[in-house]
């Protein structure tokens, strides 16, 4: 019994190796034959460049002026005796503002007519007797003498007529002086006189300042680079600007917003100020509701002309060297990425304007750019940008 089992035990120990053998040979032939997948072909989004008509524009700051300002003085002395607006308010053109002692003045104009009266009293009697001796002279009844007296007496009386005419005008106009109306419709400030003052006539301090703010100025400031810049694209003819809206402009507000009046640019001024160096812009905006004020600091976005064959592309697609230039890659005909250098004017939105380095046609990866090298053979996909919306 002993004998027997120990022959078993062998023959289990031989089992096992030769089955271990035959997987381990197995496993080893699997590994010699088995070989790497080989790399995909990357995939990457690309656009197709084409040129579009786009209007150009730029974003310059500047400050909101009255169109008008009239600032209120006395043209005669005198006392206020009253003021009739309330301030901060909307005047008219011919409102009355402040009421001056007006006594004096209608004195003077009852005794400008008083003394027309006495001086017209007095030109018949001369002219009647310039004429009979004009008569008589020719009879040799009165000297000449006598004749040229009448004469001059007549011609004197005439001039007292005009004279005293000319002073009930003068007093006429200074008793009207002594109401002070409002000259332009607008907004009317602070007054700077009370009841019981006294004024004088032209005085330096104004009594109030009216200012019309329907429709109101805003002066841009353009730089004569900028200028410069825009009449060497206009004379190349990069730039259209025969539009009917191209004067037109858009104001951003303080706050962000965008005004919901369009502005017209009026006029281009043609002095430089040496200490900036650019010139004015002058805009008119409409302001019928009063948001706008004198003295605000807002963006004019004045438009520069139509390109009519533009090339935008997304933002994403361009990266910029270590010394901030900046490129793109493109998919050429052959399928092959290549680099690509551009020149660039500025944003739009969140798109480049793109001047140089890119052609109609040229295909541009604006997704997975990290998975691509120059020289790289990548496989192309419509990007979402070039979809139709």
């Amino acid at each position: 019994m002993k004998r027997k089992g120990f022959c078993k035990e062998p023959l289990k120990f031989l089992m096992v190796v030769t089955i271990l053998s035959v997987g381990l040979s197995t496993g080893g032939c699997g590994d010699r034959k088995q070989s790497p997948p080989p790399s995909p072909v990357p995939e990457v989004a690309v656009l197709t460049v084409r040129p579009e008509e786009v209007v150009l524009t730029t974003e310059l700051p500047g400050r909101t002026s009255a169109y008008r300002v009239a600032e209120i003085r006395p043209q005669v002395n005198g006392i206020v005796l009253k003021r009739t607006f309330r301030e901060g308010a909307d005047v008219t053109s011919g409102e009355v503002l402040y009421q001056i002692d007006p006594a004096p003045y209608q004195s003077a104009l009852a005794n400008a007519r008083a003394a027309l009266s006495r001086a017209e009293a007095n030109l018949p009697a001369a002219r009647s007797r310039a004429e009979r001796y004009k008569d008589l002279i020719a009879d040799k009844a009165v000297s000449q003498q006598d004749y040229d007296d009448a004469s001059a007496v007549l011609k004197q009386a005439e001039a007292d007529v005009e004279s005293w005419k000319a002073a009930v005008e003068t007093a006429r106009i200074n008793l009207a002086y002594t109401r002070i109306t409002a000259p332009i419709s607008g907004r009317i400030g602070r007054s700077a006189v009370t009841e019981g003052a006294l004024v004088t006539a032209h005085q330096p301090l104004a009594l109030a300042t009216i200012q019309q703010l329907d429709p109101i100025y805003m002066d841009v400031p353009q730089s004569t680079a900028e200028l410069l810049r825009l009449k060497s694209r206009l004379k190349a003819g990069h730039l259209d600007r025969s539009g009917a809206n191209q004067k037109k402009v858009q104001l951003l507000l303080e706050d962000g917003t965008t005004y919901p009046e369009e502005g017209t640019l009026e006029f281009q001024d043609v002095t430089v100020d040496p200490t900036t160096g650019s010139v004015i812009l002058r805009v008119v905006f409409p302001n019928p509701q009063g948001v706008l004020l004198p003295g605000m600091f807002e963006r004019a976005v004045v438009k520069e002309g139509v390109n009519r064959r533009a090339i935008l592309i997304p933002q994403q697609a361009v990266s910029r060297d270590s010394k901030g230039n900046p490129s793109v890659l493109i998919v050429d005909e052959g399928g092959k990425v290549q680099p690509r250098l551009l020149g660039i004017d500025r944003a739009i939105g969140d798109k480049w304007f793109v001047t140089s380095g890119l052609v109609s046609g040229d295909r541009v990866i604006v997704e997975g750019l990290q998975k691509v090298r120059p020289g790289a053979s990548v496989k192309v996909v419509p990007s979402e940008a070039a979809k139709p919306k």
